[in-house]
């Protein structure tokens, strides 16, 4: 829901960078609110029995810094629609990482399908014909 001002990075991400409270950007705002219809889009992601959630905070570390670029991009051309989503693993690259959320790639699909169709049509939107499956827990 909110990206903030703010890199600090508890672990070096895959380039190597680990800023430690250093703005995103210079001299930019404190934080962004995401504009993307984010109550609508879960809505109609547990309409489609996919699991989803509305988080409030993109932390401080890479989901943050992609957010609040793209909210300020955003901001400076006026009129597009910006926020964050974090898809989970997919259920192979979680067998050695106990307690990680995991989704299979079809319901990957179907969430990003549901999430266009909300974003293009301002709607909800029930999938048809597809094999959802569970996540793995």
């Amino acid at each position: 829901r909110v990206a903030i001002n703010c890199d600090d990075f508890r672990i070096p991400d895959n380039g190597g960078n680990q800023p430690e409270d250093e703005p995103v950007v210079a001299d930019g705002p404190s934080a962004y609110f995401a504009t993307l219809p984010i109550k609508n889009i879960v809505n109609a992601l547990h309409q489609n029995g996919i699991p989803a959630k509305v988080s409030n905070t993109a932390g401080t570390f890479v989901c943050n810094h992609l957010m609040y670029g793209v909210c300020h991009y955003a901001a400076q051309k006026g009129n597009i629609k910006a926020g964050f989503m974090h898809i989970p693993y997919l259920p192979s690259q979680v067998v050695d990482k106990p307690n990680q959320p995991s989704m299979a790639v079809e319901t990957v699909r179907a969430t990003l399908e549901t999430i266009v169709h909300v974003l293009a049509h301002g709607e909800s939107y029930k999938a048809q014909d597809i094999n959802y499956t569970t996540p793995h827990e």
